[in-house]
């Protein structure tokens, strides 16, 4: 067998080929392979990227070598700062790489390497996500960004890089459901917004606080009314429950939301103060 190749089997007893290599006392599984040739010339290479300080990440995609994209990123990795992931996870100075592809390189700040080094990272359109405990779960829910927000509504990247997670490149415009931030008078106003076969306007408010507080009271009252629609409501976590609810008794909704709301429901509403 040729150095760096191990055989093994699949179920229907059909045999392939394993690389591998140990570097600096750990061994490092390279892939599987159909033959025997090409299985040694990725040990060949992998110990060539180890070795030699001149191979630099930037000329990875251009490299003709069986080892795959992300393998040839750990192994750049390994050589360059001692330190092994599974993940093609690239560490600078201050933040690190994630390369999905070698045209989309993530960054993010260092306080995320351990969730990164051991979940993988996925796009499905234009979003990211990993998987945990079964579930897709896309990356901005770290930023306390909802599955419902718009680029450049609710949230933006500020250095305009749509690929740098970094906590400091993203800004949070609006964290809670059904709160838009829109411009009136020359002054940030706060919309909250409710839908029911189409968008009703609950009203508009100084605050998001009172503006997230009013589209839970509108989700009440369209429970209230029969709606069975399954809402998620804003917590409001900086509140005590004495403030939530003095706030929620004095906030007011749209009175020809009201009047809807009282129209679906079986007794017309009278119930409904």
């Amino acid at each position: 067998m040729l150095p760096g190749v191990s055989l093994a089997y699949k179920k229907d007893k059909t045999p392939y080929y394993r690389a591998g290599i140990t570097y600096q006392n750990r061994h490092i599984s390279l892939g599987s392979y159909p033959g025997e040739e090409e299985a040694h010339l990725a040990y060949v290479d992998a110990g060539r990227l180890l070795s030699d300080n001149g191979i630099a990440l930037e000329s990875l995609p251009s490299r003709k070598t069986p080892l795959s994209f992300d393998k040839q990123v750990a192994l750049l990795n390994f050589r360059d700062n001692r330190i092994y992931f599974k993940n093609p996870i690239y560490l600078k100075r201050k933040y690190f790489l994630y390369y999905l592809s070698p045209q989309e390189e993530l960054k993010f700040d260092v306080d995320d390497l351990f969730f990164y080094s051991s979940h993988k990272l996925m796009r499905r359109g234009g979003h990211y996500f990993v998987c945990e405990y079964g579930m897709q779960t896309n990356i901005l829910s770290r930023y306390g960004i909802k599955n419902f927000a718009v680029c450049g509504r609710d949230y933006q990247f500020v250095n305009g890089d749509p690929l740098d997670f970094r906590y400091s490149n993203l800004l949070v415009i609006n964290p809670y459901y059904g709160v838009t931030r829109i411009f009136r008078k020359n002054a940030v106003r706060y919309q909250a917004r409710l839908h029911i076969r189409s968008s009703h306007v609950i009203g508009v408010y100084d605050t998001q606080e009172l503006a997230a507080i009013a589209y839970n009271k509108a989700v009440d009252l369209a429970k209230a009314c029969g709606i069975t629609k399954n809402y998620t409501t804003n917590y409001l976590t900086e509140l005590s429950p004495r403030e939530y609810a003095q706030l929620y008794s004095q906030v007011a909704i749209s009175r020809r939301l009201v009047d809807y709301l009282k129209s679906q429901a079986p007794d017309g509403g009278s119930s409904i103060t």
